[in-house]
C-alpha cells in the first residue's frame, strides 16, 4: 500500500510542541478514505473537546474533526456552542460527542439505561449541535461509547438517530457501532486510538490499569502503527488527557514524518 501524501497545510508546516497553525481546509471535496486494497489512502485525526478540560486550543490546532461534547456529560451548552464555532472558525469538521448525563462521573460510569432511553438522550443532544453547526459524524462518548459497542440494540437506536441527520458513526471496527452503521445503511469510520493502550481484540485498557494513558513519544508511535495497519480510518487523542496538546503535537508530527497525509472524514 502507498501512502499518498499531498501538498498543503499538513505536508508543508510543523506542529510546535503545545501548539500548530496547520489546518487543512474544507473548501473543496473531500478525499474519500479508500480501504487498504486500493493504491492510496488519506486518515483522519480526531478529538473529544468542548469537554472545558483545557487544553482545547492546542488539541484543535492539530487535527481535522472534532468530537464535540453536547453540554450533557461534561461543559455546558455555551462551550459547546463556542466550541463549535472555533471549529468553524478554524476549518475543523464537527462531530457530535453525546454522552450520559452525568457530570459528577465525567461521563464515564454506565448508567443501565434502557436502549430506547439511550436512543432518546443521544438524538437530544445531537439535535441541539446540530442546530448551531453542520455535523458530518457521531461518536458517544465514555460509557455511553462502551455501551453502544457492545450493545446491538443500544447501537441501532444510535445508528437510528444517524441516519436521521443524515450523518456517520465513529466507532471501533469488530463491535457493535460499525456494525450498526452498516445495518442502518449510514457510513462507518474505523477508530483507533493514540493515547490508550489498546487490548488484542482492539477494545480500550480500563484507565485504572497501570500503563492505560500512553505518554506523547509511545502515542505517536501507536498512531503510526494504527495508521499502517488499514485497519482504521481515523485516530483519536482525548483531549481531557493530561498534557493532551503535547500529544496531538507529537502524533500529527510523527504522521506528517511516516509520509501520512490526513483529510476530514468522507460522508
Amino acid at each position: 500500500m502507498r501512502w499518498h501524501l499531498r501538498s498543503g497545510p499538513h505536508a508543508s508546516t510543523r506542529c510546535a510542541p503545545v501548539r500548530c497553525s496547520c489546518r487543512l481546509r474544507l473548501d473543496g471535496p473531500r478525499p474519500h478514505l479508500l480501504g487498504p486494497a486500493s493504491e492510496s489512502r488519506f486518515l483522519n485525526l480526531n478529538a473529544d473537546i468542548g469537554e472545558g478540560a483545557g487544553e482545547d486550543e492546542a488539541v484543535l490546532a492539530c487535527i481535522d474533526s472534532a468530537n464535540v461534547a453536547c453540554g450533557v456529560h461534561a461543559g455546558s451548552p455555551s462551550l459547546t456552542i463556542a466550541t463549535a464555532r472555533r471549529c468553524k472558525a478554524l476549518g475543523i469538521q464537527v462531530g457530535a460527542h453525546p454522552g450520559y448525563d452525568d457530570r459528577a462521573g465525567f461521563g464515564r460510569i454506565e448508567r443501565s439505561l434502557a436502549a430506547e432511553e439511550i436512543e432518546a438522550l443521544i438524538a437530544y443532544q445531537v439535535a441541539a449541535l446540530a442546530a448551531v453547526a453542520p455535523i458530518a459524524y457521531i461518536k458517544p462518548h465514555g460509557a455511553m461509547y462502551h455501551r453502544c459497542q457492545r450493545d446491538a440494540a443500544s447501537a441501532d437506536g444510535l445508528a437510528r438517530v444517524a441516519k436521521t441527520f443524515g450523518v456517520g458513526l465513529m466507532g471501533q471496527p469488530g463491535f457493535e457501532i460499525v456494525a450498526a452503521a452498516t445495518r442502518a445503511g449510514v457510513p462507518a469510520h474505523r477508530e483507533g486510538f493514540a493515547d490508550r493502550l489498546m487490548l488484542p481484540d482492539g477494545s480500550l485498557a480500563p484507565r485504572t490499569q497501570a500503563g492505560a494513558l500512553l505518554n506523547p513519544s509511545v502515542a505517536a508511535q501507536q498512531a503510526v502503527r494504527l495508521a499502517r495497519s488499514g485497519r482504521y480510518d481515523t485516530i483519536c487523542v482525548h483531549g481531557d488527557t493530561p498534557g493532551a496538546g503535547q500529544i496531538a503535537s507529537a502524533v500529527r508530527g510523527a504522521l506528517r514524518e511516516a509520509g501520512i497525509e490526513t483529510a476530514p472524514l468522507a460522508g
